[in-house]
């Protein structure tokens, strides 16, 4: 079965593409209170936003973006296959569905608390559709100096050959930042979401970056509840991935079967338990830091020694 797309291919696309660099994304819920403030920093940081979505108020313009009744019209008008989704998560569905309809091949969905049932539906078409679905819970995706598309702020960020995935989006920011200021910039980071069903799993999101040209260390920020992390230590040491790749495990202090924050962070019995994501990366070599901080001192060190991110050692726990 093949895998999800490069995400490069998707945000920045290819030298020859016209669009090169400027992908157009549409905004669904531009003029909300949420869509319109991160749309308008999404536009800052130089995302070619092409469209907007709300209906009922098309043909007007928000901040000089045309905005139409269906993504559809959007996608028909601009081209773009991406689109943020901003809307409440009880219209999440309806919107989702509109957008792969149309065509959208990358699906950002933000709300937090869409009912499973909903994301199971969404999934099964992107299936069909050959569309990738990030999120629901997620704060987007960023290759930085490129596109931004999703609320992360923009500051932590600097263009490099790291990538970072994440379960957490304030600790995608705050380790991102770490990094930037370790000298560690960026090729992409993406946050998979928090909700407990997500469409790009943390292995999923391992194979849309284990290509990127030239890169030079994996990051990944994970947290206690599921079993993500545990799947993807197995996927780096089938691989055979060899860059070297440092994670965080959020939660390790947590008590049993009471939900952290994400709905999906939660330890029933020793299923999700930070102990056993420790021990699983720890088979795959893969240092685990204590403390965000700790992330890019333990990358410089397995820079330093040429360690790949695959095959038995010993980690840190």
């Amino acid at each position: 079965m093949s895998g999800p797309p490069p995400v490069l291919d998707i945000m920045a696309g290819a030298p020859g593409d016209a669009d090169y660099r400027r992908k157009p994304v549409i905004i669904q819920g531009i003029t909300g209170k949420f869509g319109s403030r991160h749309a308008r920093l999404m536009v800052e940081y130089g995302t070619n936003v092409a469209a907007g979505v709300t209906p009922g108020k098309g043909g007007q313009e928000f901040d000089g973006v045309p905005v139409y009744d269906t993504v559809g019209e959007a996608a028909a008008a601009t081209g773009a296959r991406i689109s943020v989704v901003f809307v409440p998560a009880r219209h999440f569905l309806a919107a989702a569905k509109e957008a792969l309809e149309a065509g959208v091949k990358l699906l950002i969905a933000i709300p937090e608390h869409v009912p499973v049932r909903d994301t199971l539906e969404v999934l099964e078409l992107a299936g069909r559709r050959g569309a990738t679905v990030v999120g629901p819970n997620t704060p987007g995706i960023i290759v930085p100096g490129i596109i931004k598309a999703g609320i992360m702020p923009a500051s932590p960020f600097k263009p490099g050959n790291v990538a970072v995935l994440s379960k957490s989006g304030t600790l995608l920011y705050e380790i991102s930042n770490a990094l930037t200021q370790a000298g560690f910039g960026q090729a992409v980071t993406i946050g998979i979401g928090g909700d407990p069903i997500n469409g790009t799993r943390l292995t999923d999101a391992f194979e849309m970056v284990r290509g990127i040209p030239g890169l030079r260390g994996l990051v990944v920020v994970g947290e206690i509840g599921g079993d993500a992390e545990e799947l993807l230590a197995e996927r780096i040491i089938d691989s055979g991935f060899g860059a070297p790749v440092v994670a965080y495990v959020a939660g390790r202090a947590a008590p049993r079967e009471k939900r952290m924050g994400h709905a999906g962070a939660i330890v029933m019995g020793d299923y999700g338990s930070a102990e056993s994501k420790v021990s699983m990366f720890n088979k795959a070599n893969v240092p685990v830091a204590r403390r965000p901080a700790e992330v890019p001192v333990l990358l410089a060190t397995k820079m330093e020694g040429g360690g790949g991110g695959a095959g038995p050692g010993p980690g840190s726990g």
